[in-house]
């Protein structure tokens, strides 16, 4: 079901729908369809060489995050797949968290592009994500 058919659901309940992103310690902190925010803390099993937190977790807090607002945008009944992500990374993070604000750049009817800052504790950009995602209509009655 798409949030404009119910309540809209709180972020306990659309990172509870995330599995891996809760299991890489993301938080939703702020979910409303202008802006999502979460966060990821540093930890020496997410890092890479020299202490540096992986691209990879924080691609995977931007995905989430990004995610989490295409979704928001939905109409009803509908679905959406992530079909292009890109990052650029700008900032090693060695120490406390990493956190994103997705916002929306575009909603169709076909695709919402959304564009996830990640800053670190003393707000400096760290990275940039933008990604596509498409709208996959419900079929047969049944939503995604």
């Amino acid at each position: 079901m798409s949030p404009s058919e119910t309540a809209a659901p709180s972020p306990a309940d659309l990172l509870a729908a995330m599995p891996f992103a809760a299991r890489l310690g993301i938080e939703l902190h702020e979910a409303t369809p202008d802006r999502v925010v979460g966060s990821l803390p540093w930890s020496p099993d997410a890092c890479t060489a020299g202490g540096i937190l992986h691209g990879g977790a924080q691609m995977a807090l931007a995905d989430s995050v990004g995610a989490v607002c295409a979704y928001l945008n939905l109409p009803p009944g509908a679905g959406t797949s992530t079909v292009e992500s890109k990052t650029n990374f700008l900032r090693a993070v060695t120490s406390g968290r990493v956190h994103a604000t997705a916002r929306p750049l575009h909603v169709g009817g076909t695709l919402v592009v959304v564009q996830t800052d990640l800053r670190d504790d003393r707000d400096r950009l760290v990275g940039q994500t933008t990604q596509t995602q498409i709208v996959l209509a419900a079929r047969n009655g049944a939503t995604s």
